[in-house]
């Protein structure tokens, strides 16, 4: 195998790698996305807006983050 290849292989074997830590790591941030919009159904009235604020906050958080990691995943494997 020349090194050329063994460089090709070697490529892959991290790409895939990276792409599922970050497949796993979006995957967590769209679930905290969801808990936090459950939390926030399921609590209704007995959260104070402070509360309600700080969870849609972190719900949007979790889904950009969550963005982030699908776009790497998509730069990588379009690369």
């Amino acid at each position: 195998m020349g090194k050329d290849k063994v460089d090709k292989a070697a490529n892959l074997v991290k790409h895939g790698v990276e792409d599922a830590k970050d497949g796993i790591h979006e995957g967590q941030h769209r679930v905290a996305a969801e808990i936090e919009k459950a939390q926030r159904k399921t609590r209704g009235t007995d959260m104070t807006a402070f509360e309600k604020a700080e969870s849609l906050l972190l719900e949007t958080k979790n889904r950009a983050q969550a963005e982030v990691d699908a776009a790497k995943r998509n730069v990588r494997d379009h690369r």
